[in-house]
């Protein structure tokens, strides 16, 4: 078993790690930024070290120093969490060369799955299906018109080496082609230091369903229930939930499908296969994480498996603890990122201290964060500051209680999205389940209003 772990991330995700290591029996070394010793993991985990200042290239991003931090103070791993270097190939090799293990799939599958033009040409030797569109890389103006005019409109710009809802664009008419192309590309290099594109049919209103996938070194691979991820405001994920109302038929298709990627790619920790669904039931590859997800407590809830110590018992080298005849969902979860953002100002992110904080509590009521009061939101990182996550009997029974939850978790200093999420929880849409990833886009002036009205 790994004795020692670098924990390379800060927030709700490092304090959650360092709980789960604790249980565990594993030392725990958290690193932070200068304008970050407030964490709460910092104090609580076995050893804390400094790695540069307030923004992330000279801190969280910094490979050189949290390399540094965990040779020195003796670590055998690293688990970088989600976002920051999580799914940073770089990153992974240079982990690898220096002997340390990195608590997720090697090197070598996170470029290859990080990559979204090999990961689609992986899948579509292994016979999972893909969205129509081409994999070759766009490199001028005759080839963009050529594909795009095959494919037909409306189409999709994608970024190669895109990922957390970055790097996409809608392109409904030729004419919007070219400048389309140009502006992506001057995102995808500035967000990812690559400016490759690549187009794909734009599926229009679809869902999207995941399936967490754990699988260890000795070939064992699990499929866990699916989560629905619908809910979205310009590609980012605002509420997520699990189990789906997809037919049991399409589910069966995905599971077979997800697990054949791992295979493919010879995966090796916590992931997750992404899929769109579109209004007829046919579901295509979109991308796969290679590492722990922001919405993985939702899998938790329903299945009573905890993700992050499997993460690192396969690191260790262990078998997975179950088999996939243990695997069942019970009742549903859903969970609500809460950032701080000002819904009335296009969801800015917002910055400030934390003047009173009260968190929701009750029975199946989860509370992921690492805000306490005097807290200071900065504005050097995500905005995201929580995870509310509960469990009811029934999705209508999940609801009803992510509505006393959200109504009473108070967090002043800082706008936040609750009102807007609770807006959500009453609209008839949602709770019938008539949601899409375009929800959001289409209701949103109507949810804003609603807030108004309630007073939020």
């Amino acid at each position: 078993m790994i004795r020692k772990v670098l924990i390379a991330n800060r927030g709700e995700i490092a304090l959650s790690i360092q709980r789960n290591c604790n249980e565990m029996g594993v030392e725990t070394v958290a690193v932070y930024s200068d304008v970050d010793k407030g964490q709460p993991a910092i104090y609580l985990a076995d050893q804390s070290i400094c790695i540069g200042s307030g923004k992330s290239s000279a801190s969280y991003l910094n490979v050189a120093n949290i390399l540094t931090a965990a040779i020195e103070s003796g670590c055998e791993a690293i688990h970088p969490g989600y976002g920051f270097l999580a799914e940073n190939g770089d990153f992974a090799e240079k982990v690898e060369a220096c002997g340390l293990k990195l608590i997720g799939p090697s090197s070598r599958v996170i470029n290859l799955m990080g990559n979204k033009l090999s990961a689609r040409g992986l899948m579509e030797e292994s016979g999972v299906p893909v969205v129509p569109g081409c994999n070759d890389v766009v490199h001028d103006e005759d080839q963009l018109y050529r594909i795009a005019d095959e494919i037909g409109y409306p189409v999709l710009l994608k970024a190669s080496a895109g990922g957390g809802g970055k790097g996409m664009r809608r392109i409904y008419k030729r004419e919007d082609l070219v400048a389309g192309w140009e502006l992506t590309r001057r995102e995808a290099k500035a967000s990812f230091a690559n400016d490759d594109i690549y187009i794909e049919k734009l599926i229009e209103n679809p869902r999207h369903i995941e399936i967490q996938v754990l699988a260890d070194s000795l070939g064992n691979v699990v499929y866990l229930p699916e989560r629905d991820c619908s809910i979205q405001r310009n590609n980012q994920k605002i509420i997520e939930e699990s189990p789906s109302r997809a037919n049991s038929d399409l589910l069966e298709k995905m599971y077979k499908s997800a697990v054949m990627c791992a295979k493919a790619c010879g995966y090796e920790g916590t992931g997750t296969v992404e899929f769109i669904v579109d209004k007829y039931d046919n579901y295509y590859f979109m991308e796969m994480n290679t590492r722990i997800q922001v919405e993985y407590p939702v899998t938790e809830m329903v299945t009573g498996i905890n993700l992050i110590k499997e993460q690192i018992r396969i690191a260790s080298g262990l078998p997975l603890s179950v088999k996939q005849e243990d695997v069942a969902a019970n009742g549903h979860a859903i969970e609500v990122r809460v950032n701080a953002q000002n819904p009335y100002d296009d969801f800015r992110p917002s910055c400030g201290e934390i003047s009173f904080f009260l968190p929701p509590g009750g029975l199946d009521t989860r509370f992921e964060t690492a805000l306490y009061q005097g807290a200071k939101i900065l504005p050097f990182y995500d905005s995201m500051m929580a995870k509310l996550i509960v469990k009811g009997s029934t999705r209508m029974d999940a609801i009803k209680k992510l509505r006393r939850a959200v109504s009473e978790t108070i967090i002043d200093g800082v706008p936040t999205n609750l009102g807007f999420i609770y807006a959500i929880l009453y609209d008839k849409d949602f709770i019938l389940g008539n949601i899409d990833t375009n929800y959001v886009a289409h209701k949103e002036a109507e949810l804003l209003e609603s807030m108004h009205v309630t007073g939020e």
